[in-house]
């Protein structure tokens, strides 16, 4: 066994442990995913609590037993949503290392283990279970093609084996992407000839619950229809056409280059909410709209920044002049105005309006950093007003479009705020490792290296690494208390995919 971690010893106590915290879960009323930190201060008071049970009082005193707490904790809270996945939707991943060593006459390929069903180890038997069962089953090492069979819809949720050793990489990777599966741990570790407890996942791949697990979001649906949105003739019936060169460019613009990350997430929060599939015409104005206003605010910056360059192609400014730009960035905010105004929510053109002025107010405020006193402060007040509404009102103009959720709009606010900062803390952090001081605009380097004169590099890499995982952090820890599931999920994907 590995020296870092402990597995319970026995078959006895490893199943007394599994029903005490499955008892211990349904007390904390949980709805998944959970982060790391939280698994961890989970397992931390499940010792606590049971500390006092003699079957197991030694081994609770062990810090190394909490890995596979929280591994078994995080498979108790995902149990009732995995169950409610049909057998056909699901993946067993088993790992090499359960067959046995030097008996063993499998091949290989690039999808795992070739089994010849001899009977000497415990794969063929689960791999036939899983089949009897509609499901599927891959023997190979590595949780990353799992991400991707998730993310492509060829399944809904693993059942991963492997050993604590291999789960410290691979089960963040879960976590993070918020994956529904459950993780079982090897009872040795070590690549040769392990062991695990068969019937408990037997039991695992059998459970079927009554009732059906939520609908999992299609992402890739939900980017297709967002892209539909931005084509051309989609555009001229919201918009109308072009004739005059000021309504052509804005068309060229917003049909052209951009990753349309604000539509998909306003699309995304109104669908995981409602759970519907076909998008209302308020959804629809609303992500045309919100990308109206990021796209005016590019044009803008660009000016303000006398940028050449966006998209790999010459800025409005660069081809037409600064003054053109700029009424070119004017009639797309008008324009986000008019098709909302279309809208019988009134809520939205509030919403849009309070973005709009805080993020003026944020470029305002670094326009004239040179005025200020430049310190973290300062920095992080910028990023509130500029960085941290971007974020916001998509997630807040999706919710609006539900008519419902009211309760959600503080969880959103502090997943946003911390969210904001984090993403900017990080692309300072990234430019100043590519040995860019940021000495020209006030970033948190900046902000770092005045108040702290006399830190290296490194110190100031590291307290910015320490800043960035501090909000990213909190960003999860806002969702704590959110019961709608594949919101949740939805946060943590973009989360990960932000700032991951």
């Amino acid at each position: 066994m590995s020296e870092q971690y402990i597995i319970p010893p026995t078959l006895d106590e490893r199943m007394h442990l599994r029903k005490a915290l499955k008892a211990f879960v349904q007390t904390q009323h949980l709805c998944p995913p959970v982060s790391l930190k939280q698994l961890e201060e989970l397992a931390d008071a499940f010792v606590s609590e049971h500390q006092a049970d003699a079957f197991n009082a030694q081994l609770l005193t062990l810090n190394a037993l909490r890995p596979w707490l929280m591994v078994e904790i995080h498979n108790q809270i995902w149990l009732p949503i995995v169950a409610g996945i049909p057998h056909e939707r699901r993946l067993l991943m088993l790992p090499k290392c359960l067959s046995r060593h030097g008996e063993c006459q499998a091949e290989y390929d690039e999808y795992g283990l070739l089994c010849h069903r001899c009977g000497r180890c415990h794969i063929p038997h689960l791999q036939d279970k899983v089949e009897q069962l509609g499901g599927l089953s891959i023997v190979a090492e590595g949780f990353t093609q799992v991400i991707e069979l998730i993310e492509n819809r060829v399944v809904d949720a693993v059942i991963g084996v492997s050993c604590l050793d291999s789960l410290e990489k691979a089960f963040p990777l879960l976590v993070r992407h918020a994956v529904p599966g459950l993780a079982i741990a090897l009872n040795d570790s070590g690549c040769r000839n392990t062991h695990v407890d068969v019937d408990y996942v037997e039991e695992m791949l059998t459970l079927l619950s009554d009732e059906a697990a939520p609908a999992l979001l299609d992402h890739e649906a939900i980017h297709e229809q967002v892209s539909r949105w931005f084509t051309r003739p989609e555009l001229e019936q919201l918009m109308q056409p072009a004739t005059d060169p000021t309504q052509k460019t804005c068309l060229d613009w917003m049909s052209g280059e951009g990753k349309r990350w604000r539509p998909f997430l306003l699309s995304a929060v109104w669908q995981a909410l409602t759970g519907k599939t076909e998008m209302t015409t308020d959804v629809h104005r609303a992500a045309v709209a919100v990308e109206c206003f990021h796209k005016a605010s590019l044009i803008h910056d660009d000016v303000e920044d006398q940028d050449a360059t966006r998209y790999g192609q010459p800025t409005i400014n660069a081809l037409y002049g600064d003054a053109f730009a700029i009424n070119v960035g004017d009639a797309l905010l008008g324009l986000g105005y008019r098709i909302l105004a279309q809208s019988n929510n009134a809520e939205l053109l509030r919403l849009i309006a309070d973005a709009h002025v805080k993020l003026c107010r944020g470029q305002g405020e670094e326009l004239m950093w040179n005025q200020s006193p430049i310190n973290m402060d300062f920095v992080m007040n910028i990023f509130r007003y500029k960085t941290v509404p971007a974020f916001e009102v998509s997630l807040m103009l999706g919710l609006s479009c539900t008519g419902n959720f009211v309760h959600l709009r503080p969880m959103l606010k502090a997943y946003s705020d911390a969210l904001g900062i984090a993403y900017q803390l990080k692309d300072d952090l990234e430019d100043f490792v590519q040995d860019n001081q940021l000495a020209h605009r006030p970033s948190a380097v900046l902000a770092l290296q005045t108040e702290h004169p006399t830190w290296s590099q490194e110190e100031v890499k590291t307290e910015l690494q320490r800043m960035t995982d501090l909000y990213h952090q909190q960003a999860l820890d806002a969702l704590n208390g959110m019961d709608e599931l594949e919101l949740k999920r939805l946060l943590y994907q973009v989360t990960e995919k932000i700032l991951g």
